[in-house]
């Protein structure tokens, strides 16, 4: 969770100054981290 408040904080306040789109990207990215850990954390959990 620590990686992903670094992300959104250093694509809004960094990157977005020189490029907005990297910074959306940046943040869809960090939008999907934590659901996919999720998963991968309970993938063996039903076998």
């Amino acid at each position: 969770m620590g990686v992903c408040l670094v992300l959104i904080l250093l694509a809004w306040n960094l990157v977005r100054l020189w490029s907005t789109a990297a910074a959306v990207a940046m943040s869809v990215v960090v939008a999907l981290l934590p659901p996919i850990a999720a998963i991968v954390a309970n993938w063996a959990e039903d076998r």
